[in-house]
């Protein structure tokens, strides 16, 4: 079987905090790598930079994590999912998330790693709050 690529996109450098946090926890990962638009980048020096990284990659084995629904670095990568490239794009990026997806790498089981994703978010006040009664 074909090791999965896992690529983090995001605005700044939010892609290469959460690729450092997971390893941390999940200890280094060889297939998660990260591509950050910069302050000074536009649409067309991502895409350069994405398109470099995916470069000897098998497309199909491609997921692709982004910080943001509508902003650049998902829109770059949507518009050549719409282009034909077969690359699976998921926004809302959370370590959550990226945890999820290195676990069902490493037992090799299939994973719901979107809904472990939105697990992830939780208002600790409100539950906490619901504990007590």
């Amino acid at each position: 079987m074909a090791e999965k690529e896992l690529i983090l996109i995001s605005h700044g450098k939010m892609a290469e905090g959460v690729k450092a946090s997971a390893e941390l926890i999940m200890g280094k990962q060889e297939h998660v790598h990260t591509v950050c638009l910069l302050p000074s980048e536009g649409p067309d020096d991502f895409k350069s930079k994405f398109e470099e990284q995916i470069s000897g990659m098998n497309i199909e084995d491609i997921t692709v994590f982004a910080d943001l629904m509508g902003g650049t670095p998902a829109n770059v990568v949507s518009r050549m999912i719409m282009g034909g490239q077969k690359i699976h794009l998921i926004s809302g990026m959370n370590l959550p998330l990226v945890i999820e997806w290195l676990n069902s790498q490493m037992s090799g089981a299939e994973s719901d790693f979107v809904t472990a994703g939105k697990a992830g978010i939780v208002d600790v006040n409100e539950m906490l709050s619901s504990m007590k009664k």
